[in-house]
């Protein structure tokens, strides 16, 4: 099919080759609309191969995220935009509400300075629980003060790729399957992106390349001043029916995307998870799994040495309950007592594509870099599902912008 689609309508080169079909890709690839020209380059023969449709499917709030970042602007908005999508596209999703539980003493401020930063984000009904009310909402879970989040849902991602990926087929916009970028080149008037399945032509370039988004960034001529740094998540399936909705521990501030949690998904089932363990492959869903390639460019960069020098016990207990079923339990009943090991079964698993600076550090944020004739998106972990449609919407109001193309169909945010 690619051949096809060297060039847009008409024999000129596209306004906008999009490279990574994901969820982000394709939402951006929609908020362009019909007046520009975009084709959509998926590396994978099937949409949402990765992060997109590897996670929890979890509706996020804006609870976490530092009032003014992009995090939580971004969350706030783009879920109300998703839950206004799937009413339109008849995408089932259940907004169950969680519970942030503490179970120690010393986890009661924190819990309170959370509360302090959702209102911060806007958000509404949230409400502090004694000992006694956390099981009303929860029967069998345990905790000595929890924070009641409504506004948490649960979708499945993967529908919600497909259903972008038809707007933008019916927008005139193409997405092509197969098509990996391997390679990126200036010509007068544009750039020409090398796929797997044959080259592109396009004036301007947006990257949403996830797991390969530093990769990408360099094929480009871009350096990315980071490194993505894979975090393999890995889920149990919970065989009774002990928790309603979704409930979370009180994440801490260093790793707050660390701490297993039970979310019960949009089909009814209920899992338990994940624990985050350093991948060995970028696309690596199995303990086995392993790429020289991945393991050679997480030897060789600074930042990622830096980090497990400076993380390595923490790693090691991830590590350790990828392992141990008894230390998962361990770990589950801090929130459930009553869950025992004949209740855990193995699940999935998914691998978070996260930004380490040369410094060691995590950046927290969403990372979006432009270039001449490009946009990068460098970070985008969780919540970039729940803010998809918002994070589209910026790119296009930065391109319409910044890459003289003609507004978006649709109006979007200020990036700054």
């Amino acid at each position: 099919m690619l051949p096809r689609l060297a060039v847009g309508p008409g024999g000129a080169p596209w306004d906008v080759a999009i490279a990574g079909g994901g969820i982000v890709g394709l939402a951006t690839a929609r908020a362009l609309g019909p007046r520009v020209r975009v084709v959509v380059l998926e590396a994978e023969t099937r949409l949402a191969a990765h992060q997109s449709g590897r996670n929890s499917g979890v509706l996020h709030s804006g609870l976490y995220y530092a009032p003014g970042s992009f995090k939580a602007r971004l969350c706030v908005a783009g879920r109300a935009a998703m839950l206004r999508f799937c009413e339109a596209h008849a995408i089932p999703y259940a907004v169950r509400g969680k519970l942030v539980v503490a179970t120690v003493p010393a986890e009661v401020p924190r819990l309170e300075a959370l509360a302090e930063r959702g209102r911060a984000n806007g958000l509404a009904g949230l409400r502090r629980l004694a000992a006694d009310e956390i099981r009303a909402h929860e029967p069998n879970v345990a905790g000595v003060a929890a924070l009641w989040v409504p506004e948490t849902g649960v979708v499945d991602f993967a529908r919600v790729a497909a259903a972008l990926a038809d707007e933008v087929r019916a927008a005139g916009g193409e997405v092509a399957l197969g098509a990996r970028v391997v390679g990126c080149r200036r010509e007068r008037g544009g750039l020409v992106l090398e796929t797997t399945a044959g080259a592109v032509h396009a004036a301007h370039v947006v990257a949403c390349a996830g797991l390969h988004a530093d990769r990408v960034a360099r094929l480009c001529g871009i350096a990315p001043g980071l490194a993505i740094v894979p975090f393999r998540g890995e889920f149990w399936r919970v065989r009774r029916a002990l928790v309603r909705g979704l409930v979370y521990p009180v994440p801490d501030p260093a790793f707050p995307f660390l701490g297993v949690h039970f979310t019960r998904r949009i089909d009814g089932t209920l899992e338990a998870g994940p624990n985050a363990v350093l991948a060995l492959a970028r696309e690596g869903y199995r303990r086995t799994s392993v790429s020289p390639r991945d393991v050679a460019a997480l030897a060789a960069d600074a930042g990622t040495r830096r980090l497990v020098a400076r993380h390595w016990r923490m790693g090691l207990g991830e590590l350790w309950r990828s392992f141990s079923k008894r230390a998962s339990v361990a770990a589950l009943r801090r929130l459930v007592p009553s869950l025992d090991a004949a209740d855990l079964a193995p699940g999935g698993a998914g691998v978070r594509a996260q930004a380490v600076l040369a410094d060691g550090t995590l950046v927290d944020d969403f990372r979006i870099v432009e270039a001449e004739r490009m946009i990068h998106v460098l970070n985008a972990p969780s919540p970039a599902a729940t803010a998809s449609l918002a994070i589209g919407e910026t790119i296009a109001t930065m391109a319409a912008r910044r890459l003289a193309l003609p507004a978006a169909s649709r109006p979007g945010g200020d990036p700054r």
